[in-house]
Parts: structure tokens; sequence; C-alpha cells
């Protein structure tokens, strides 16, 4: 079985949970102190993927890139999406002005990669209630624009739907 790599971008805004959520999905761990990323962390993951009917399984090497969210670093962020085949854009649920963002994030990304996949991460989901989150994934769909393939709420602290905002990734990568 041939293992494939591919290239992932995460970012967003200044503390919205970014290193946290790749930590859960590398690691299986949540730490609730702050680590601020100083310009690119980078993380290796292995995912396998089930075969189908059409397909055997498969498996994906992700080289996760985690791009600092400072504003002075927006500037050269575009340097570091080259070569990416898809990209975890994180906003923070309990900070709107992270959300509002969310658009100018996709199509920075999509000006130096306009063939790739994005997934929206509406991170910190389980810091607010249930309905207020199912009105910000109605919201923050991005349903018009082909290269957003899902919005997920996650936590990087429960876990939750982390591991399913990459799989996703990972089936339309193959």
């Amino acid at each position: 079985m041939s293992i494939i790599s591919r290239k992932i971008c995460l970012f967003g805004d200044f503390g919205v949970g970014k290193t946290s959520l790749i930590r859960q999905f590398v690691e299986r761990q949540f730490n609730d102190k702050y680590l601020s990323t100083v310009g690119v962390k980078i993380s290796k993951k292995l995912v396998e993927l089930s075969p189908t009917d059409l397909q055997q399984a498969q498996k994906i090497q992700f080289l996760i890139w985690d791009i600092e969210g400072s504003n002075k670093f927006k500037a050269i962020a575009p340097n570091y999406f080259q070569g990416a085949k898809a990209a975890v854009i994180v906003g923070d649920v309990t900070q709107p002005e992270t959300l509002n963002h969310l658009q100018e994030h996709i199509h920075s990304f999509l000006a130096v990669n306009p063939q790739s996949y994005i997934a929206i991460a509406l991170n910190k989901s389980d810091l607010i209630a249930a309905e207020y989150l199912e009105n910000l994934q109605r919201i923050y769909q991005f349903s018009d624009q082909t290269n957003v393939i899902a919005t997920y709420t996650t936590s990087a602290k429960t876990g939750n739907n982390v591991d399913e905002i990459f799989h996703i990734l990972a089936t339309h990568l193959i």
C-alpha cells in the first residue's frame, strides 16, 4: 500500500485554538495553557482510510503547517500556503470577530492555491450553547464556494469533530 503525502495549512486569527486542534489530532492531548505559535510549526500524522467498494485501503501522510495568526504575520503567510493541497481555517465561536474574518482567510488561501480544498473549524464549541452552535454552523457554511467542502463545530478540548475535519480532507485528497 502506497502512502500519499499532502501539505495541509491550518490557520486563522490569533488565539482561535489552531495549535490545540493540531495537538488533539496528532497527539490526542489538550493543554489549556496558551502556547503562541511563532512563524510556522510543522506536524505529521499518518491517516489510514478504510477501503470502499471502489478503492482499496489508502494511507495519507499529512504535513500540517500550523501558521501564526498575528496580524503582522498576515502579509507573509501566503508564502507558507505554497504547495498546500488543503487548509483548515479556524475561527473561535466565543470571539465573533474571528468568524467575520473567515471569508478573508478563504480568499487569501485560494489566491495562492485555487484548486485546493478548505474545511472550516468553528472551534471552542464546548464553551457555548448547542442552539447557538447550530446557528453559527448554518451561517458559516460557505456553500456558494466549491472549494469549501465542510464546516464543523470543533473542540480541541473534548476532541469533538477534530478527527472528522481531517478525515473529510483526506477523502477529498485521495
